[in-house]
C-alpha cells in the first residue's frame, strides 16, 4: 500500500514540477523586455518571411499560453500577451511555434509520424482506461489487454511528440539569433523559457510511460494468479 502511495505522489508531482517550473520561468522573463522591442507576431513574421513561408499567417487567439501551430490551415496562432508582448519569453514563444511551421515546410519525419498517430492516439487517451477498468471488473483480461494496447499507441504519441518539440526549440533559438531578434546577452533567457516548456512534454511522456508499465504489471500478475 506505502509502494502505491508513493508511486501515485511520484505520478502527480512530476508533471505539478514541471508545469511550476514553465510558469515561473516564463512569468520571469515575461517581465524582461526584448531589446528589439519587437513584439511576438512581428517576430514570428519575420521568421516565416525569412523562411520563404509567405503563406503562414499569423493570428491572435485567446488564452494565456494557448500558442500553437495548426497545419491544416498553416496559421501560427499566438496568445494576445505573446502576440502583441515584446518580451524575451514571448519572443521564445513566437520563434518556438514557427519553429513548427518550419518542420511542416521541411517534412519533418517526426512531425509526420506524430500528425499521422493523432487518430489512434485520440482514441487511446479516450478509450484505454474504460477498456482496462472493464476488463478487470468483469475479468476479461482479452479487454484490458485491448485497452493496454490502445494506451500504449497514446504513449508512443507522447514519445514522438519529443523530438518534434526539442527540434522546434532548437530551430527557434538559431533563428532569433541569427536574425537579431535577441542579442546573445539575451539568448540564455530565451533558452531557459524553451528548455523549461520542452519539460511539461517530457513530464508528461515520463507518467505516461510508468502508467503503462503498471498495467502491463497488472495483467501480467491477474494472469499468474489464474494460472
Amino acid at each position: 500500500m506505502i509502494q502505491y502511495l508513493i508511486y501515485m505522489a511520484v505520478l502527480l508531482l512530476i508533471p505539478l514540477w514541471a508545469q511550476m517550473r514553465v510558469k515561473s520561468t516564463y512569468s520571469k522573463y515575461a517581465e524582461v523586455e526584448n531589446s528589439t522591442g519587437m513584439t511576438g507576431a512581428q517576430t514570428a513574421r519575420k521568421i516565416l518571411d525569412e523562411n520563404g513561408l509567405y503563406d503562414v499567417a499569423v493570428r491572435e487567439v485567446q488564452g494565456s499560453l494557448t500558442d500553437h501551430y495548426d497545419p491544416r490551415d498553416k496559421t501560427v496562432n499566438l496568445s494576445t500577451d505573446i502576440y502583441h508582448g515584446a518580451s524575451i519569453a514571448g519572443t521564445a514563444v513566437a520563434a518556438h511555434e514557427v519553429g513548427h511551421a518550419i518542420q511542416d515546410d521541411k517534412d519533418y519525419t517526426f512531425m509526420r509520424i506524430r500528425s499521422s498517430l493523432v487518430p489512434v492516439a485520440n482514441l487511446g487517451s479516450n478509450l484505454s482506461y474504460l477498456l482496462i477498468i472493464a476488463g478487470f471488473i468483469f475479468g476479461a483480461m482479452q479487454l484490458a489487454i485491448l485497452g493496454v494496447l490502445f494506451f500504449a499507441a497514446a504513449v508512443l504519441f507522447q514519445i514522438v511528440t519529443l523530438p518534434v518539440e526539442f527540434d522546434a526549440s532548437g530551430r527557434a533559438l538559431k533563428q532569433i539569433v541569427t536574425l537579431g531578434i535577441v542579442q546573445e546577452d539575451e539568448r540564455k533567457g530565451a533558452k531557459r523559457v524553451l528548455s523549461a516548456a520542452a519539460m511539461t512534454y517530457v513530464a508528461a511522456a515520463l507518467v505516461s510511460a510508468l502508467e503503462l508499465v503498471r498495467f502491463i504489471l497488472m495483467i501480467v500478475m491477474a494472469n499468474n494468479r489464474e494460472n
